[in-house]
């Protein structure tokens, strides 16, 4: 065990609270879906002993050549993979693994990318407006700001950025790339706050905040991923093995709800059944009714917890 400080500054949300949750077996593998700066894998890690594993996913391949400088003493024990964590469940297959004691997730955008100016994701520093998780994909933000019909970015916006001037946005940025196509994070976000009352932008978080989350989730399909990605973990947990998500937007939170129920109450048959014929049974029992919020003193440590909810499931024995 090694517990020397990482080589680079990060600061992993709800930390305490996924580890008590993971309830981690030193020899049992472990899957870190959104390994990002390596936070959380960090202290996963080092409870392992020489037979337990680590897999580390990520589908932005820069996050995890900084994870490994992260997680550098216990290489060992870890299997870096390049990948969206949608293919969660042939990752397992692939490395068949058949001891699996707990998953996490963290649905976040990774502070490695909001503090990388170059990627596009932040309307603090001017980028070219980019916002890919996997530098691989096609579809950029400057693809959706500038090609999506005002109809669908309205609805973008609405949906995944819970925006409620998503309508008056659309319209100074339809206005704008009608004369030129707008390029940067800078120019994004200067049309996004002017759009926007002066008296709301003077108040809480910065103007463009939601906009550029509702964009990247988008760009990179966020929430397609989630359902599969659930499905995927518990099918391979073994029994008492725990499904550990930290969600950071309401439809986030609201898809691993409703994928956790599923799987905890997976009949089918109408509730005038006296008995259940459809033959689906549970495989997941719900830890957490509500969800686990960030304490007081994390709130303050660290902002970016502001709006994280966790969520834990466990794998159960099936009769």
């Amino acid at each position: 065990m090694d517990d020397r400080e990482p080589i680079f500054s990060h600061t992993p949300v709800l930390l305490s609270e996924c580890i008590e949750g993971l309830q981690i077996k030193p020899e049992l593998t472990y899957v870190d879906c959104t390994t990002g700066g390596g936070g959380h894998s960090f202290e996963i890690a080092k409870r392992l002993c020489d037979g337990g594993r680590l897999i580390c996913l990520d589908r932005d391949a820069d996050a995890l050549r900084a994870a490994k400088e992260r997680l550098s003493p216990f290489l060992d024990k870890i299997t870096f993979v390049h990948v969206n964590f949608s293919e969660i469940g042939s990752v397992l297959e692939e490395y068949r693994v058949s001891n699996l004691g707990g998953v996490l997730m963290d649905l976040g955008c990774s502070a490695f990318q909001q503090t990388e100016a170059s990627r596009g994701f932040s309307y603090m520093k001017d980028a070219p407006l980019d916002m890919r998780m996997n530098r691989e994909d096609e579809l950029t933000a400057r693809d959706v700001v500038n090609g999506y019909p005002p109809e669908k970015l309205i609805k973008i916006i609405d949906l995944y950025g819970e925006e409620r001037f998503a309508s008056a946005i659309v319209t100074a940025i339809v206005k704008r790339r009608e004369s030129k196509p707008i390029e940067t994070t800078a120019e994004l976000a200067e049309i996004v706050s002017s759009a926007i009352p002066k008296k709301i932008r003077a108040t809480g978080h910065h103007p463009a905040k939601k906009t550029f989350q509702a964009i990247r989730i988008e760009v990179n399909r966020e929430l397609d991923a989630i359902s599969p990605a659930i499905r995927g973990a518990a099918d391979k947990l073994i029994p008492g093995g725990r499904l550990v998500i930290i969600s950071f937007q309401s439809g986030e939170d609201r898809i691993v709800k409703n994928a956790f129920s599923e799987l905890a109450n997976p009949c089918i048959c109408p509730r005038d059944f006296p008995v259940c014929v459809c033959g689906r049974k549970p495989i997941l029992e719900i830890d957490t009714k509500k969800p686990i919020l960030p304490s007081e003193q994390e709130l303050e440590e660290n902002p970016r917890s502001r709006s994280a909810k966790l969520r834990i499931a466990t794998k159960i024995l099936i009769p």
